[in-house]
This record gives C-alpha cells, sequence and structure tokens, in this order.
C-alpha cells in the first residue's frame, strides 16, 4: 500500500526552514553539554531498577518490602522509557548509533520488545502522527475507540465510563498482547511502514519474554522462596503502577479533541504540510519545573519533540520558547494545557466517541 503524503506548500517550508534556524541558533549558544546529564542517567536508572529488584528478593520475608520494591520497579521502568529508551531510538543519547543501540537494548529486559517499538515509534509515529491506519499510538482496539470519525460500536460507546478499568492493564496488552500480534499478525498497522520482519528478531521477542518471566517470578518463587501469590501479585502491582503512570504522561499529549485527526484523501494525501500536521495533531502541557524536565524527561514539551527530534530533551525548554514564538508570529497552531485539564480533555474525546459525535455535526 502506497504511504500517505504531506501537502506540498512551499511556504510552509519555508517556514519551517527559518524556524529551524532559529532553534539550532538558540541551541548552538547553550554553553555546556547538557546531553552529559543523560549519559549519567544511562548508568544510575538501570541500577536503580536492579537494586530494587535484589532489595526485593533479598528481603522477601518482609512482604510489604517485597511489593513495594516491585511497585517501585514499575516506577523506574517508565523513567528509563522516558529518559533512556525514547532518547537512544532517537540516537540522542550519545554520538555512537552503537551505545544508542545499547542502551534501547534495556527494553527487552523489562518487558517491552525495543526493535518493535523504534518501528512503532519512528517510522509509524513519527511519521504519521494521529492518522488512523498509520499511527500504531492510535490504532483501534475492540474496547477504545479514539479517532474521533469512526463510528462508536458495541462496548464502544460506554467507554468513557469504563476506561479507567482498561488502562491500568495497558502494559499487560504491550507486553503479552500487542508484541506478540505486531510480530505475527498480518493485519497490523505496523507492517505498512515495517514490511518483512525478520525471523531472527521473532525469535529474540520470545526468548527476552522467557527471560523477563523468569527473573521476575521464577527466582524468586525457586531461589528466595518467595510465595507463588507474593511473586505475582507483587509483579501484578509493578505493571498496574508502571501502566498508570505511563498513560498519566503520554495520554495529554496527542488524543485530545483540540487535536486533528486527518483523514486521508482518496489518494493517500494528508490535507497538512508537514510543519502544520505537527501542530495539528500535537499539545504540550504548561508545567514546567525541575521535576518535568530532570526526571520525567521533559514530556511536557512534546511539540519540540515532534519537529526536532534530533535534539535531546534537554534542549526542549530553549527550543519550546522559538516555537512559541514563532507560532504567534505566523498564525500557526500551537497549544499548550494543564496536565489535569488535558487528561480530562481526553476523558471528552472518549465521551464525545462514544457518542458519536462526530456523525451528530456531520448531519
Amino acid at each position: 500500500m502506497e504511504k500517505p503524503s504531506y501537502l506540498k506548500d512551499s511556504e510552509d517550508a519555508k517556514l519551517f526552514n527559518e524556524l529551524r534556524k532559529k532553534v539550532n541558533q538558540r541551541v548552538e549558544a547553550i554553553p555546556e553539554n547538557r546531553d552529559v546529564y543523560i549519559k549519567i542517567k544511562a548508568v544510575i536508572l538501570p541500577l536503580i531498577y536492579v537494586g530494587l529488584y535484589f532489595f526485593a528478593v533479598l528481603n522477601a520475608e518482609k512482604h510489604w518490602v517485597y511489593i513495594l520494591s516491585f511497585v517501585l520497579m514499575g516506577i523506574s521502568l517508565v523513567l528509563i522509557y522516558l529518559n533512556l529508551i525514547h532518547e537512544a531510538a532517537h540516537n540522542n543519547i550519545f554520538k555512537s548509533k552503537r551505545l544508542n543501540g545499547v542502551v534501547l537494548h534495556i527494553f527487552d529486559f523489562i518487558g517491552a520488545n525495543s526493535y518493535i517499538w523504534k518501528k512503532r515509534h519512528i517510522a509509524s509515529h513519527h511519521a504519521y502522527p494521529n492518522v488512523d491506519g498509520w499511527d500504531t499510538d492510535i490504532e483501534q482496539s475492540g474496547l477504545l475507540l479514539i479517532v474521533p470519525w469512526i463510528k462508536a460500536k458495541g462496548v464502544q460507546k460506554y467507554q468513557h465510563r469504563f476506561f479507567f478499568l482498561v488502562y491500568p492493564l495497558y502494559l499487560f496488552n504491550w507486553m503479552f498482547i500487542r508484541d506478540f500480534r505486531d510480530f505475527f499478525d498480518k493485519e497490523r498497522v505496523i507492517l505498512k511502514t515495517q514490511g518483512r520482519i525478520p525471523v531472527v528478531e521473532k525469535v529474540k521477542m520470545v526468548s527476552y519474554k522467557l527471560f523477563y518471566f523468569f527473573y521476575q517470578i521464577v527466582v524468586p518463587v525457586v531461589f528466595f522462596k518467595v510465595s507463588i501469590g507474593l511473586a505475582l501479585g507483587a509483579w501484578f502491582l509493578q505493571v498496574i503502577a508502571a501502566s498508570i503512570f505511563a498513560l498519566f504522561v503520554l495520554l495529554p499529549l496527542h488524543p485530545l479533541p483540540d487535536n486533528a485527526f486527518p483523514r486521508l484523501n482518496k489518494d493517500n494525501g494528508l490535507p497538512f504540510s508537514w510543519l502544520r500536521h505537527q501542530l495539528e495533531v500535537t499539545n504540550d502541557l504548561e508545567e514546567n519545573n525541575w521535576l518535568v524536565r530532570n526526571v520525567l524527561g521533559n514530556f511536557n514539551f512534546h511539540v519540540a519533540h515532534h519537529l526536532f527530534p534530533n535534539y535531546s530533551y534537554m534542549y526542549y525548554n530553549e527550543i519550546t520558547e522559538e516555537i512559541e514564538e514563532f507560532a504567534k508570529e505566523h498564525g500557526l497552531a500551537y497549544k499548550r494545557f494543564p496536565l489535569f485539564t488535558a487528561l480530562g480533555k481526553h476523558r471528552d474525546l472518549l465521551r464525545q466517541n462514544a457518542n458519536n459525535a462526530y456523525y451528530i455535526l456531520e448531519e
């Protein structure tokens, strides 16, 4: 199938070149090498995850310590994703692609799959954000409907009432259903951009999943005399905590009623230029403090990431200042909301889609 194409607009191309020049000059004027902090995290964060694991199994007789340690492992898992995995996929931690690849492989040891995730993120989500049938991040499930112009069916008509029961299972679905389907289901979106997946990657995926279960469940039970109930319960709470934390960070950035879900025309063309598309489908968050910048990977500045993914999140504060000023000057769609306002807007999107509001407005 032919891949989508963005609207050709020479004026927008000139605008982006102008913005890119401003951003490059702004970043080059920053004297220190801020990326060194990410390199430090590339050592510290995995050590925290491993340290919590050993602290748990060595104190397994104290059930509350074991459970709390596994829950904190779930939190550290998300921090590893935000600060390391995401940046390694864009080769923003080290100058060496090989070293970035080493960091990316951490994902395989904590339950996900680095190979297929990078394909999803780069070739699907970054290439066609919020485009149904091409962005894997909004790929439709049977339970929840994200795209407004697809008619709600069955349980989707009640999704705004039960979504809070589904979202805590987010990483379970990712680790044990979505990864397998993307490797073996020929109907999945990822195959449009990935094509044939090498057999060796399929073998590696299954092997890493088995190893993940081995050290998470089998090792504590067999070697540290942890009861099966405690081992499964603590692991379950770990993934629940990670799911809630991850969605708390990811949901407010794209799937909102204020953002566009552009439809392809009969020639597989998109209605916006690349520049305007990124601004129409993405929003920032107003929160900007030490915690967000240094612990949560500057997830609040998501527009900067989509427009300039070659810069690490350590520069997004200055880059966003340039984007916001440039957008105001040229009448471009730049959006920023408080975190809880954005989360509320996501629920509004689910409610509108459940009630088929798009179809009512069309009629």
